[in-house]
């Protein structure tokens, strides 16, 4: 919480492999008063957070408890197999989930994606912990990893390579806060992520700001010239 006196500042969770770069730049230029804090925690410790206070606002993946809590699409994320450079899998453009079939396919603990069944191909001989675990599997030719995009980014290696999987489940992200009366900060972030100017309607507008459509000020009184007859 802030103390009496202190900067107040707009914290923002984000989940891995989310960038949030570019909306921390927009609020620098609109809200150099308010510094944006941006602390990185996987998406249950994100909504925890949030529902305690603690944060104001996460960048999340679906699914999450929605209850006490807004949220709002932002985009969803292209599903990849990451495999060693030399598979047959880097062969092509794009696969489907029917050429893993054949594969060993690992599943982290902290996979993001909503399979609504079983993973296609066979499964690991153990499971791995965590996502850049798996990573590391993979680059000892132990199985292939299908996950989203961003995240496939993140823990980029050389030896690596990934392809899109078309039928695959696509993560969702969103952005969510608590279900209340908005504050000015977050009409402020809602109005960034939305792609709003700093001068819509719904953007808080600051005292010295003129007011959308307003004309600026004439400089004195003018004359006007009498058409001349002829």
């Amino acid at each position: 919480m802030t103390e009496p006196g202190e900067t107040a500042s707009f914290r923002l969770g984000y989940v891995p492999g989310v960038t949030p770069g570019k909306w921390a730049r927009i609020w620098a230029e609109r809200r150099p008063d308010v510094p944006l804090e941006l602390l990185g925690a996987a998406t249950d410790d994100v909504v925890d957070r949030i529902r305690a206070g603690s944060m104001d606002a996460g960048v999340v993946r679906l699914p999450i408890d929605r209850s006490g809590l807004h949220a709002i699409p932002l985009y969803t994320e292209t599903t990849v197999a990451v495999a060693p450079k030399d598979h047959v899998l880097t062969a092509v453009d794009e696969a489907g989930l029917d050429d893993l079939d054949d594969e060993i396919v690992l599943r982290p603990r902290d996979d993001t994606l909503p399979w609504p069944d079983d993973l296609p191909g066979h499964p690991p001989a153990f499971e791995a912990t965590t996502t850049a675990e798996a990573i590391e599997l993979v680059a000892a030719g132990v199985g292939l990893l299908v996950l989203p995009q961003s995240l496939a980014r993140l823990h980029h290696r050389r030896d690596l390579a990934h392809r899109p999987v078309t039928d695959a489940p696509q993560s969702s992200v969103v952005l969510t806060w608590p279900d209340a009366e908005n504050s000015e900060l977050m009409e402020e972030f809602i109005g960034i992520v939305r792609g709003r100017t700093a001068h819509s309607s719904r953007t808080p507008r600051r005292q010295d700001d003129p007011a959308p459509g307003a004309r600026p000020a004439k400089r004195g009184p003018t004359r006007r010239r009498a058409a001349r007859r002829r």
